[in-house]
């Protein structure tokens, strides 16, 4: 039997994890903070030790491959709902079937002696520039793939949308913009710009002038870097005026300059 070093094992599981929730976070559209990515990474890799174990069988290898990938997900992503955590677990599942599919064939085809494979889990002795080239260059076409197709169905159409805050609801016509990529990273959800006028009087901003249940995100902008209230409203509807279809989203409002118009990201539909 080869021998397996755990250091490597590890190693290479974490980094193997990190793009593989990277991956899913872009194929669900799943904000996922960097620091959330590497402690599931971290954490995800400690079932790989159980390559050095006994033969557990198929029923006790999968119900502890799922029971991991459901924890690994909701570590990684967050809890937002059982649709969502469905989602990003199916994708997170499909992303490894991939790995492990195209591992179990270069195993089959070229038989090489530097993989190792026991109780699904996977022991690969590769140089490091490999590892990073080759799961680099799959993140990048998986990124690639869903930006251009989320790009052409957002430009197609015209968008509408509702946004409804206790006692206020607005309708606003909406722009589909992949380059808002803002997130509010203390609820992990997606902001949609809008007029700061249209839900506060007062252009102060400042943290002691903002009405309750705001609070201010950093905004990065091609003129510098600033500051946007945000705030979680009671209902946000989009609707495709094109398709007609209505699709409720799970987004903060973010107040700044638009035009009029409420901008987000298309990425916000596959959710």
């Amino acid at each position: 039997m080869e021998t397996i070093y755990v250091d490597v094992l590890l190693i290479l599981n974490i980094y193997v994890n990190f793009f593989l929730l990277r991956i899913t976070g872009a194929i669900t559209g799943s904000a996922l903070k960097t620091k959330r990515c590497i402690a599931a990474a971290v954490y995800g890799s400690f079932f790989s030790l159980l390559i050095i174990a006994p033969d557990l069988g198929i029923a006790a290898v999968t119900a502890i491959k799922s029971a991991a990938a459901v924890t690994i997900v909701m570590l990684a992503f967050g809890v937002h709902g059982k649709k969502r955590l469905l989602k990003d677990t199916a994708a997170f599942f499909a992303a490894n079937f991939i790995l492990a599919g195209t591992v179990y064939a270069v195993c089959c085809w070229l038989k090489p002696d530097f993989i190792h494979i026991s109780n699904s889990f996977i022991y690969i002795d590769l140089s490091l520039i490999v590892l990073v080239l080759s799961t680099a260059g799959l993140y990048l076409a998986v990124s690639l793939i869903r930006r251009f197709s989320l790009t052409d169905d957002a430009y197609g159409s015209c968008f509408h949308v509702m946004i409804r805050h206790r006692d206020i609801c607005v309708n606003l016509s909406g722009l589909a913009d992949t380059g808002n990529r803002l997130m509010d990273h203390f609820s992990g959800k997606p902001v949609i710009v809008c007029d700061k006028d249209i839900f506060l009087q007062d252009c102060d901003i400042s943290p002691a002038a903002l009405p309750r249940g705001f609070r201010l995100i950093p905004c990065g902008t091609v003129s510098g870097s600033s500051i946007i209230p945000v705030f979680s409203p009671d209902e946000v509807i989009i609707t495709n005026d094109s398709s007609g279809e209505r699709k409720a989203v799970s987004a903060v409002i973010g107040l700044g300059e638009s035009s009029g118009k409420a901008i987000f990201n298309p990425a916000i539909l596959k959710r």
